[in-house]
């Protein structure tokens, strides 16, 4: 097993071990509730949590409740970091190509002058 190929089992397994995760953005967004008496009311806007995602080609947009924020923001960054790890992956494996392309070309041109001598 070569170098490159090990790498890219490491990294799959790296992958493997990762935790639920939603493809999406999560979002910060200060809104006012309607009550006339509320502080928002005078400024003092409410914190809300959102998920944006696109779906067919359109934005969507999901309420995050507060007391999934932590774990939502979890699965955010698990998603991140599988993109990243595929993206490694796929780096490795072009690499893993090239190179049986270098050693493919090298020894047939290694035959070719062998024949000529």
């Amino acid at each position: 097993m070569s170098r490159f190929e090990s790498r890219r089992d490491a990294k799959l397994r790296r992958l493997a071990e990762l935790g639920p995760m939603v493809a999406a953005s999560l979002c910060r967004r200060m809104v006012t509730c309607g009550n006339p008496r509320c502080r928002c009311a005078k400024g003092d806007k409410h914190e809300s949590w959102c998920l944006t995602y696109k779906k067919n080609g359109r934005t969507r947009t999901v309420h995050v409740p507060m007391a999934m924020l932590e774990e939502v923001r979890v699965w955010v960054t698990e998603h991140k970091r599988a993109k990243m790890l595929v993206a490694q992956i796929s780096d490795v494996s072009m690499a893993i190509i090239k190179r049986h392309v270098r050693i493919k070309r090298a020894r047939e041109r290694a035959r070719r002058s062998a024949r000529k001598q």
